[in-house]
């Protein structure tokens, strides 16, 4: 009997960890021959810690499992929510990037292979540079980290450079509020980016590769360094990867946690042991990047799914998708929601359809009032523009941005002042202080929010031109997006602006 239970952050945080040792006791109590595997999650947050049992009729799942439930399970007494791989949920995706996640023993890279890894890889040993990299563009992959910049466009940047030495930096530092792909695709399936950062390597002429992932993030890091050394050992990393004759290795850094630290420059001057500051553009870390040279800098989620694209071809991968977003979209539900997780899905379901269809509405079962999409710098979502599908432009249409496609759901109790106050808030304190309208703009606009809390009738006009002096003058998204936030609130939910200045009077 084989028994799944995962050891992703979430699950673990749910008690996975308890629920393991109890059916290791269990079992060896009553003498069966039980198989333990620990997985990564499957996505469904709400059934955490989920066990899987397969007794010899497939995987059948079980939901929220404490250890009390154990003899139950072992019994097969426990009510069973069937198999796993049928549920809604799980069949209403489109699961690519995150085909392997929750499948798979994350360090097994023969379980690993069985499930089409490493495909991608050796077809693109096959490959030139430059077929690899038109590959990428092909597909249509852009960077899932927050700017939708397109992901070949990059890479041919830096294939083309003339450099002694070049580099794949990975940005890990998932620091978005309700952002978890990152962590779930490093804790359940890291072969998948250590094979994509290898795809790379080969196809920009890049040795050498770096992770950097922050410090919050004990279980990635473990696994990713517990990863990286069986890839190499198994020849996936090294002088010469998979036998072809092409070298390319990596390693895993780690950051103390600043915010800032995610845009792509302030990472770069991390990594070298510097101050993590914002670097001014250009010029470009592709030209001029790690230690000088060019460096393709890709989101975790970016690289985890070229192997995908390698292994069923660039035109697979852009047949999904809406306009110029094509693929399929991480999304990561979360805050006030009756059904939290990650569903992977093609590009184009609308943003209603996200809450309340998959998402089930509200945890309390209070109205929809808002949906902040894309992180702390992301704008807040009325349910008037529900009707919004998930895709890059069609979100700038409307005035939000999609970031890293983290959702965090709102009821009618928030009060959208603060959430405004709070966002002005976080850009001062993670501010790295290089620009004026970051590190001042930031600490008026608390202040200027407060006059406005306080019945300050000309305090509203002058966050407004405080904001676009933000959004143009910042030298980085920190500043430059805080805006989002702040006047979506102020102009999506008036009410809740008059409602302070009223009490105020």
């Amino acid at each position: 009997m084989k028994i799944w239970v995962p050891m992703d952050s979430a699950a673990k945080a749910l008690g996975a960890d308890d629920v393991a040792r109890a059916i290791a006791r269990e079992a060896a109590v009553r003498g069966l021959d039980v198989q333990i595997i620990r997985n990564g999650t499957r996505g469904m947050i709400w059934l955490e810690p989920l066990v899987e049992v397969d007794a010899g009729e497939g995987r059948i799942g079980y939901g929220a499992v404490t250890p009390a439930d154990v003899p139950a399970l072992l019994d097969g007494r426990l009510n069973s929510l069937g198999p796993v791989d049928m549920l809604d949920w799980m069949r209403r995706q489109t699961r690519l990037t995150f085909a392997r996640c929750g499948v798979i023993d994350p360090l097994d890279l023969d379980d690993y292979q069985a499930h089409g890894g490493l495909a991608g890889l050796r077809r693109a040993i096959a490959m030139s540079q430059a077929e690899i990299v038109k590959e990428v563009f092909d597909s249509g992959l852009r960077g899932r980290g927050g700017a939708g910049f397109p992901t070949g466009i990059k890479w041919r940047t830096v294939s083309d450079a003339v450099a002694d030495q070049k580099y794949i930096v990975c940005n890990a530092d998932e620091g978005d509020s309700g952002t978890f792909a990152d962590r779930m695709i490093m804790e359940g399936d890291p072969f998948t980016l250590i094979e994509g950062m290898a795809i790379a390597g080969l196809g920009v002429g890049a040795t050498r590769g770096y992770v950097y992932l922050r410090s919050e993030y004990p279980d990635a890091i473990r696994v990713m360094e517990a990863a990286v050394v069986i890839a190499r050992q198994r020849g996936m990393l090294g002088p010469d990867v998979l036998g072809s004759g092409r070298a390319f290795d990596m390693q895993i850094r780690t950051g103390a946690g600043a915010y800032v630290c995610g845009e792509e420059t302030s990472l770069l001057n991390s990594l070298e042991g510097k101050r993590g500051t914002v670097r001014a553009k250009p010029p470009l870390p592709a030209l001029e990047g790690f230690m000088g040279k060019p460096t393709v800098v890709n989101n975790v989620i970016s690289l985890a799914t070229v192997p995908v694209i390698f292994e069923k071809g660039a035109q697979h991968y852009a047949d999904f998708g809406l306009g110029r977003s094509r693929g399929t979209v991480t999304l990561q539900i979360a805050g006030n929601v009756r059904h939290g997780g990650l569903f992977e899905t093609a590009f184009g379901m609308t943003l209603g359809e996200v809450v309340n269809d998959i998402g089930g509405g509200t945890l309390s079962g209070h109205p929809v009032k808002a949906v902040q999409v894309g992180g702390p710098l992301g704008a807040y979502m009325p349910v008037s523009k529900f009707d919004t599908p998930m895709g890059y432009e069609e979100f700038d249409q409307k005035g939000g941005l999609i970031g890293h496609a983290g959702l965090v759901v709102f009821d009618d109790t928030a009060d959208m002042l603060q959430m405004a106050r709070f966002a002005m808030e976080f850009c001062a304190v993670e501010s790295c202080g290089k620009c004026t309208p970051c590190r001042i703009g930031a600490v008026r606009g608390v202040e200027t929010i407060d006059r406005i809390a306080n019945g300050d009738p000309g305090a509203a006009a002058l966050l407004t031109d405080l904001c676009e002096t933000m959004k143009d003058g910042s030298l980085c998204a920190l500043g430059g997006f805080t805006p989002y936030p702040v006047m979506s609130a102020l102009t999506q939910f008036p009410d809740d602006f008059a409602t302070h200045k009223e009490a105020a009077e």
